[in-house]
């Protein structure tokens, strides 16, 4: 029986992966919308070219964000329902910032349907909703850097530094062609300026600082249960990085709704000494295995076990991803390998922090 058959569900990953080209393709529609609106072309590029590839990418665009709305609530790991992706502001799970992709789908949505029925809109209220469509790409863009699991990533860092990038570079070549003195000119112009460090200093502060989950409004049963140090030197303990064996045994268990747990409790020696704990939740699967939904871990000195508590962030086969942090603040990256005894249910293995 292999304890450790399934990662997180398939939708977690779509839903990232999703959301992520969602950015991308947004950011490429601002771009393109801003030369198509300056009637930017050369002798081998027509204006209708822009003009018709700004629409067919806002259009992919938005398939991407439907793909990404399903698959998030599909994968049910967090309490979000359809209706949050139109409603702002009301679910239970970080409201502001997904309250804020809301926003940008529900203008997405608005500028497709008047695209769509332009004739009897008429220009003008098609031209008003398109340009507070442009709206779509900040929003989007903090909505994934508030609700986002990988924000702290470097790849996911480097993607919106070049989105950040490609948009300043395009909105200010717009600026410079513009007429002086001009009220738009004026505010774009405060835009360049103000914005960027005010995403810095955001960042600094939010996504990028302790805590954040906690502070962007998860749920509190979705949070780690860290516990408080006890004494001013609990935590030195473990002083990471370091790598440390661990040994132990499988104990696995189904409730009565069919849900299937997983334990491995196990203890450190070598480069850290103390007691490290991995639970593993979702269901059961043929011929033995979990197929994760949820994951948890904990591990501390001896005398203080759950110093350190968190969530798996991935299981690759034997390997084990997750956080954890303690009362304090100070937290940890792990890499947990494990072998299991097939027969005797015994664990062995090392685990890494940094």
């Amino acid at each position: 029986m292999s304890v450790l058959a399934a990662g997180p569900s398939p939708f977690w990953y779509l839903t990232r992966g999703a959301g992520t080209v969602a950015v991308l393709l947004l950011t490429a529609s601002v771009v393109l919308g801003i030369l198509d609106f300056s009637r930017w072309r050369t002798e081998t590029w027509p204006r209708f070219l822009t003009d018709a590839l700004h629409r067919n990418v806002s259009m992919l665009a938005l398939v991407m964000i439907v793909i990404h709305v399903i698959t998030t609530v599909a994968d049910g790991f967090a309490p979000i329902g359809l209706q949050d992706a139109i409603v702002p502001f009301l679910s239970p799970y970080r409201p502001l910032w997904l309250g804020l992709g809301a926003i940008a789908f529900d203008l997405l949505i608005a500028v497709a349907v008047t695209s769509a029925l332009r004739q009897r809109v008429g220009y003008r209220a098609w031209r008003a909703v398109h340009w507070a469509a442009y709206a779509c790409w900040p929003l989007a863009l903090l909505h994934g850097l508030g609700t986002g699991t990988d924000v702290s990533s470097a790849w996911m860092l480097i993607l919106s530094v070049a989105c950040l990038a490609l948009v300043l570079v395009a909105l200010g070549w717009r600026v410079t062609a513009a007429v002086p003195g001009t009220v738009g000119r004026r505010i774009a112009s405060a835009a360049l300026m103000v914005g960027p460090v005010a995403l810095i200093v955001w960042m600094a502060l939010g996504p990028l600082a302790g805590n954040w989950a906690a502070r962007a409004g998860t749920p509190a049963n979705l949070l780690p249960s860290a516990q408080p140090a006890s004494g001013a030197g609990a935590s030195a303990g473990l002083q990471a990085p370091f790598t440390a064996k661990v040994d132990g045994s499988v104990r696995q268990r189904v409730s009565a709704s069919g849900l299937a747990s997983v334990d491995l409790p196990m203890t450190m020696s070598g480069g850290a000494t103390g007691s490290v704990e991995v639970t593993i939740k979702g269901q059961p699967l043929e011929g033995g295995g979990v197929a994760m939904s949820q994951g948890s871990v904990s591990l501390g000195p001896a005398g203080s076990p759950d110093l350190y508590s968190g969530q798996i962030t991935a299981l690759n086969g034997s390997r084990i991803l997750a956080t954890a942090s303690s009362g304090d603040g100070a937290a940890l990256r792990l890499s947990i390998d494990v072998s299991i005894d097939q027969t005797s249910g015994s664990i062995t293995g090392t685990v890494q922090a940094r």
